[in-house]
């Protein structure tokens, strides 16, 4: 009897801009020795991280299916969303993404295809691909197989030394830092304080989304599975935010994970009040406010100095987190100014020129060299009839 072929396929895709330049990288390796059987990769104009990753692992099950169509697979990914949806434990919702798994599924019987999730670090063959894929791209050139030099030992680049002197780094010489971390700062849903201009934070109640909220929840999810860029979803503990997020995690199909640090400020005794009724009742402590970002609302309430320190804490937790992966933020004002301001390098009073509408979208992107980009505030498009 012929023993059956074991293969892994290694796939990835990246875009540069979500949606990009993009492209897919994928390798076929014997299980067994770890050899690699095969390598392509291709770049694929504009398109999503989330399009790209499949069309990977398409272009993987295929090089592998042209092998040997009777061989025992493993596809090993460092995108959850692509594994937990190929595997069948969470719904593919996006027209585009469920053509391209349909395609995938076809390539081999269901029963010879594992799938497994890893840490981008332990898929950087794949990664490296997809990224010399787009790097050719960017000249006009089609990807070289025979120029790639993802299988090269990392151990020896990274064990090379130095450079005496780095070239100083302009708008024509910077270079690849890959990916960013997106978060897409999504504001959650009107409750029934929101209209009334009341303060709402940690330390009151915790208010449920109106009608109205629930509606431009429901607008929200429309508009992200219409782009199809979201690969993860994070929110604040409070209602307000985990109803909003649910919203858009079940039309897309991917689950909500949870960061306290995104939650909003407490605003002690102010919490249910309005301005004019804080000014009335306590104009002392709210001048206080207004003057110093190291003051806090009367009753012991948050100063915006303590918000920024343990939003900055969560950002860089998701960040480590989610390298490479566009992620919506479900949060607050307080959080998605304070996010906004540090990207922008900007002094704590500017929180006080920001205005974000309820439901109201922004996107900051996070580098490797710890620069940040802010892309967007306040977008509010999708919730006009």
């Amino acid at each position: 009897m012929v023993p059956v072929a074991r293969y892994d396929v290694e796939a990835d895709g990246g875009s540069r801009g979500n949606p990009g330049p993009a492209g897919y990288g994928a390798a076929v390796l014997d299980r067994a020795s770890g050899e690699t059987l095969v390598e392509t990769a291709e770049y694929l104009g504009v398109a999503t991280n989330n399009v790209a990753e499949y069309r990977g692992l398409v272009a993987g099950l295929r090089a592998a299916h042209t092998l040997d169509p009777a061989a025992d697979i493993r596809v090993r990914m460092d995108s959850r969303l692509v594994v937990e949806q190929m595997s069948g434990r969470w719904a593919i919702r996006h027209p585009e993404l469920r053509a391209l798994a349909d395609e995938a599924a076809g390539i081999f019987p269901r029963e010879r295809v594992t799938y497994e999730w890893v840490p981008r670090e332990r898929n950087r063959h794949a990664d490296r691909l997809a990224n010399e894929a787009m790097d050719a791209g960017a000249r006009g050139e089609r990807w070289d197989p025979s120029a790639s030099t993802a299988a090269l030992d990392t151990d020896i680049a990274a064990s090379a030394p130095a450079p005496a002197s780095e070239p100083a780094v302009g708008w024509g010489s910077a270079p690849d830092l890959g990916a960013p971390a997106t978060f897409v700062l999504l504001r959650h849903g009107e409750t029934a304080l929101t209209p009334q201009k009341r303060f709402s934070g940690t330390g009151g109640g915790d208010p449920e989304l109106s009608a109205a909220g629930r509606r431009q929840a429901s607008a929200a999810a429309t508009a992200f599975a219409a782009r199809g860029t979201i690969q993860e979803i994070v929110c604040s503990p409070l209602r307000r935010c985990r109803e909003t997020a649910a919203a858009v995690g079940d039309r897309l199909g991917i689950p909500v994970a949870v960061e306290d640090g995104l939650r909003e400020t407490d605003f002690g005794a102010w919490e249910g009040l309005t301005f004019a009724e804080v000014r009335e009742r306590y104009p002392d402590d709210l001048a206080a406010w207004l003057a110093s970002p190291e003051a806090a609302p009367t009753g012991g309430g948050e100063s915006f100095v303590t918000v920024a320190e343990r939003v900055e804490a969560a950002r860089r937790r998701l960040v480590e987190r989610y390298a490479g992966r566009t992620v919506l933020v479900v949060t607050h004002v307080t959080p998605i100014k304070t996010l906004v301001r540090l990207a922008l390098g900007a002094p704590p009073e500017a929180m006080f020129r920001m205005e974000l509408s309820a439901a109201a979208t922004s996107v900051v992107a996070y580098y490797a060299d710890g620069n940040a980009s802010v892309r967007l505030f306040n977008d509010t498009s999708y919730l006009e009839n």
